[in-house]
């Protein structure tokens, strides 16, 4: 029988930080961009069925479900994730605007998980496919893991990470007591179940994606007082990842970045928790890394899920698979954290990018449909997923998103009230009684007010933008011009009483600028103030594209046909001056025409827009630019790189990127005694048992299987299996040096109708006291390149 949590003794646990939030309930959103968005993605919650999202909790509860599951990734291993993602967003909302039929769907969900938790009998509250299996292991001391699996289980503590959050939120922002005990109960299970898990046996279960477990730890430890889970939430920090960090050593380059994300929350949690600079370091230098050295025009980061190196982003221009909301989603979790220990411009100026860029950009402003990858790739597009098909991460984190657009507008310390972001809303400061409202036309205009709808002695704090351009800010307080002065952290501070009706304006100048993409200077992005402007393409006469993703696997993915380099529009010019090329469109203050002047070739006429008012459409956002002297080369070499891929792509039947981890959970990887890795940024993976595959051929046309090796690889001794039948036993021998080479291998006509519905097995099996690979790509060809 489960304790009750009142039986545990509580202790205070300091909390090392500067400035505070209000609760979004103190913050109402007014008429703009972001209050839409708020209410489309509320249209989006209320239209999911709370049944089905429950189903697979009454299932792994023994208990019979009163709907179906979704399918997708809630049928596919992930079951019961977007359940938790699902009460976070209905907290939030609740909070945000006090709907009523959000607050019953968010009680109703809370009532029925409150009784299938009862039906555990244990605390437990997770939809983990075969879950009282793997707890049953994991109780005894059993670890298996590998990057996305544990005890052959798809990531089954990330996705009770998503649970806990919820209870938490419903606690946080609803003001739930079930919730909250709830949650307890669940964390005093988490205890229990880890208790025979040594040390080692955590750090090597810990290679599994985790999500943010030692940031919801910590938030029980902050709610309960308790330091035990203070220290459990410790025993989930991974060292292999984080000692890099206190070292200041960037070991990034190939990780999942998803999955390192929300460890490093958990980290600035804890350090603000226990007041630990070491850990505070860390994320600091985390964050610095990212944001600074692996993030793009938008604020989003990661290809194909995956740190690039600081050095080239060429990949991004390459890949249709750009950065990943939700990474962007956690990333200004982190950066909240940040800012609340040490009110830097860095951090403002950082979170008003992504949010504008890569956040409101992500939902479909007609059906409220969520974006996974935001391509980077010249003249690509976005697909939006459907309430009833799209069950991805990014949906579960995105009906975050836009319920909290409130969370960072303003700040405070003491008396001091700090205007971080130009968003029209109403403030209410319940503890001083005062009451503001701002009212903005930003970024359309270039200026935002501050009314007082209270008298007040607060101090004022109106952030003063690194963007901000010629003479700088002009500021005035009832209509009377006022001195500017800014303090060291990037604020206009105003000290004086105020009145109910006094009115404070800030106008804010900006101006067209340009950024290039590190790594590749010929390719730029454009800027007005911190919007970056992007604009729509059509590349293919006559193309039809579909916009809204399917419900298979990788249907997240945009995969029409790319465009060919020699179709991208380009700026020739001898010079880096043609953004004054670019002037306003007549009564449009955020659209904005290229003049010829500019040099732009390849598209007529372009009309510059925010990229977050761009949809269903393809788009340029990073342009190229050449001299007349460079631009034939420049083609040539790329139309040449371009074309031999294009040819490889025709004869791919299907390919998996071992180590990846979406390739291979569509590719049903499974294997025995194998690891993943990163070797000059290419993925891996190798076993001293053995790995297997399953890729697709339906019309039997593969004659070819090719598979990509490390030429500096010597010694190990490997068989490959195709369908049962050995089609080659490798040898490697180093002779081709620090390179990576492609081998072909032929697929005769039996091997080939052995495939069972259209599906060929591919395994490696390592000989006795070898490896099996290492594999850095597989791929069915219907005839060799």
């Amino acid at each position: 029988m489960l304790l009750k949590y009142w039986l545990i003794l509580a202790v205070y646990i300091p909390s090392a930080v500067a400035m505070d939030y209000f609760h979004l309930s103190q913050v109402r959103l007014l008429e703009s961009d972001f209050s839409r968005a708020q209410s489309r993605n509320i249209e989006y919650l209320l239209a999911l069925d709370p049944e089905r999202l429950l189903a697979p909790y009454y299932t792994a509860a023994g208990l019979e479900p009163k709907a179906v599951n979704y399918g997708n990734w809630e049928s596919a291993g992930l079951d019961g994730h977007m359940a938790g993602h699902y009460l976070s967003a209905l907290s939030m909302a609740w909070a945000a605007t006090a709907n009523v039929e959000v607050k019953r769907r968010l009680d109703d969900m809370l009532l029925q998980l409150s009784e299938i938790q009862k039906a555990n009998r244990n605390g437990y509250l997770g939809a983990v496919p075969n879950g009282k299996l793997l707890w049953q292991q994991l109780s005894s001391g059993k670890v298996e893991a590998d990057l996305f699996t544990l005890n052959r289980t798809w990531v089954p503590w990330y996705n009770i990470h998503k649970m806990l959050a919820g209870l938490r939120d419903a606690w946080w922002y609803a003001s739930d007591n079930t919730a909250k005990q709830m949650l307890i109960d669940f964390a005093l299970w988490i205890e229990a179940v880890t208790a025979n898990l040594s040390d080692g046996d955590m750090q090597a279960m810990l290679i599994t994606e985790y999500g943010g477990m030692n940031e919801l730890l910590a938030d029980v430890a902050d709610i309960t007082g308790d330091q035990r889970f203070i220290q459990l939430a410790k025993r989930f920090n991974q060292q292999s990842f984080l000692q890099p960090l206190i070292e200041q050593k960037d070991k990034l380059s190939g990780l999942h970045a998803n999955t390192q994300i929300p460890k490093v929350v958990g980290f600035e949690r804890l350090a603000a928790l226990t007041e630990s600079k070491t850990l505070h370091s860390a994320s600091e230098y985390f964050w610095k890394n990212v944001v600074d050295s692996r993030s793009v025009a938008i604020g989003g980061n990661s290809v194909r899920e995956h740190f690039h190196a600081t050095d080239d982003f060429q990949s991004m221009l390459d890949e249709v698979e750009g950065p990943e909301t939700c990474n962007t989603y956690n990333l200004l979790k982190l950066t909240r954290l940040l800012y609340q220990r040490a009110p830097k411009q860095q951090y403002v100026d950082y979170y008003e990018r992504a949010l504008y860029n890569h956040i409101l950009s992500s939902q479909d402003p007609k059906t409220g449909g969520l974006v996974y990858f935001t391509p980077m790739r010249p003249q690509h597009y976005r697909v939006y997923s459907s309430v009833e098909d799209g069950m991805w991460c990014c949906v579960g984190s995105g009906l975050e998103n836009h319920t909290k657009y409130g969370e960072f507008i303003y700040a405070y310390q003491a008396n001091e009230l700090y205007v971080n972001l130009f968003i029209p809303s109403r403030l209410r400061w319940d503890s001083l009684g005062t009451t503001i409202r701002q009212e903005t036309g930003f970024p359309d205009q270039d200026s935002t007010r501050i009314i007082f709808e209270s008298d007040s002695s607060v101090s004022l704090r109106l952030r003063y933008p690194s963007w901000v351009t010629g003479d700088g800010p002009h500021l005035t307080i009832n209509g009377k011009p006022v001195k500017v002065e800014i303090s060291p952290q990037g604020y206009i501070e105003l000290e004086r009483p105020w009145s109910k009706g006094d009115q404070v304006e800030l106008h804010l100048p900006m101006s067209i600028s340009s950024e290039t993409l590190p790594g590749v200077p010929d390719y730029h992005a454009l800027f007005y103030g911190p919007i970056v402007l992007a604009a729509k393409t059509q590349p293919f006469a006559g193309e039809q594209l579909d916009f809204i993703a399917d419900d298979s696997r990788m249907g997240h993915i945009a995969s029409g046909e790319v465009c060919p380099v020699d179709r991208v529009p380009i700026f020739v010019s001898d010079k880096l001056d043609f953004t004054k090329n670019i002037s306003r469109v007549a009564g449009n203050p955020l659209q904005f025409s290229v003049t010829e002047g500019a040099g732009l070739m390849g598209l007529a006429k372009p009309v510059l827009m925010p990229f977050y008012r761009l949809h269903r459409s393809r788009y340029m956002l990073y342009w190229p630019h050449a001299t007349p002297a460079q631009l034939v080369k420049k083609q040539q070499q790329r139309k040449l790189l371009e074309g031999k891929h294009k040819r490889l792509s025709s004869l791919t039947l299907d390919q998996v990127s071992p180590g990846e981890q979406q390739p291979e959970v569509e590719h049903d990887y499974t294997g025995q005694e194998a690891e993943a890795g990163v070797n000059f940024g290419r993925h891996w993976r190798h076993a001293s048992g053995w790995f297997e595959y399953t890729l697709a051929d339906e019309k039997l046309q593969a004659t070819v299987l090719r598979i990509d090796y490390w030429g500096a690889d010597k010694g190990r001794r490997f068989s490959i299996e195709v369908n049962g039948v050995t089609v080659a036993v490798v040898e490697s021998s180093g002779e081709h040096g620090a390179t990576f080479i492609s081998q072909d291998y032929p697929l005769s006509d039996k091997i080939v109708s052995m495939a069972v519905e259209g599906r060929h097995r591919v395994r490696f099996v390592a000989a006795e006291n070898s490896i099996a690979g290492g594999i850095y790509g597989v791929r069915l060809l219907k005839a060799a390149p």
